[in-house]
């Protein structure tokens, strides 16, 4: 089957350089053709607009970092997708999004799969992300082979919207967590510890997370380089929040970290890496969180 593939930013790129890697036939397009330089090295041809790779695939997939470019690119491939193909999501969405998207796309004959991923861009390079998928058994079956290559665990929670609901809980506990790591280091710091061994202690210890062997070893790096921004963690929340209210459940840490990424917001931007949260603490006290050893980037 040949794949399109729509959006090439830190986690596109990734996920369509394992397609290409394990020999699927891909063409690719982003709002910046820089993007896809090495893509295109690596074998995948070039579209210059979502309506022409369209034209050119059986599948398209696209990876966007919001509901409302998602919905201009779907509007934009529509009517050059051949009925009975599929639109693959892999963008974090809103369960209406997903449904009232899967509602535009059946009007042209086209099957939505929703692929959200986590687990951090480091493991996408690898081919080893988590794929959580929503929509009908045999269209997930039809494009296991593609989401095998992407992703090392693939999890079919169920009809359409089931992914977008699952997604946005992991992220909401990744959020959440970095704010408690953030906070723990900040203790082992002023309470006199040696940062890396505190950080090891923790990573032993009852009180581990993923986040902490992750984002935390960034924080201590003073990279945060995670490449995921405060914008998209923003987003995120807002979802986790606006499922709150629907589901009749009290979010009371989702909402506190909420606040605190509005305040790094402010402090630094919302294009700012997420685990920059840390850095608000550090200003307030006038103290860092840094330890020799600790990767710029996760590998």
């Amino acid at each position: 089957m040949r794949y399109g593939y729509i959006g090439l930013g830190n986690l596109g790129a990734n996920c369509a350089g394992c397609l290409l890697r394990a020999g699927f036939d891909l063409t690719v397009n982003d709002a910046s053709r820089n993007a896809a330089e090495g893509l295109i090295g690596q074998g995948a041809r070039w579209a210059d607009s979502a309506a022409d790779l369209a034209a050119g695939v059986d599948h398209v997939i696209t990876c966007l970092p919001s509901p409302a470019v998602s919905e201009q690119v779907l509007r934009a491939i529509l009517p050059e997708m051949r009925p009975g193909a599929t639109w693959i999501e892999m963008s974090t969405l809103g369960r209406d999004d997903v449904l009232r998207l899967a509602g535009l796309a059946a009007t042209a004959g086209v099957r939505m799969l929703e692929l959200p991923v986590t687990g951090g861009v480091h493991l996408a390079a690898r081919g080893e992300i988590t794929m959580l998928t929503g929509g009908d058994a045999e269209l997930v079956e039809l494009h296991r082979p593609a989401m095998a290559a992407m992703g090392s665990r693939i999890f079919h929670m169920g009809p359409l919207g089931s992914a977008a609901v699952i997604k946005v809980i992991t992220n909401m506990l990744a959020f959440i967590h970095l704010k408690a790591c953030a906070e723990a280091l900040m203790l082992a710091r002023r309470g006199g510890l040696d940062l890396g061994q505190a950080w090891q202690a923790i990573a032993a210890s009852s009180g581990n997370s993923f986040v902490h062997e992750t984002e935390g070893a960034l924080i201590l790096n003073g990279s945060c380089d995670i490449g995921f921004s405060i914008d998209l963690a923003l987003k995120d929340l807002g979802f986790a929040l606006e499922f709150g209210r629907e589901f009749g459940v009290p979010l009371d840490l989702a909402a506190l970290t909420q606040q605190t990424y509005v305040a790094a917001k402010a402090a630094y931007g919302g294009a700012a890496q997420s685990p920059m949260i840390a850095r608000l603490l550090e200003d307030l006290l006038g103290t860092d969180l840094r330890a020799p050893g600790f990767p710029a980037r996760l590998e």
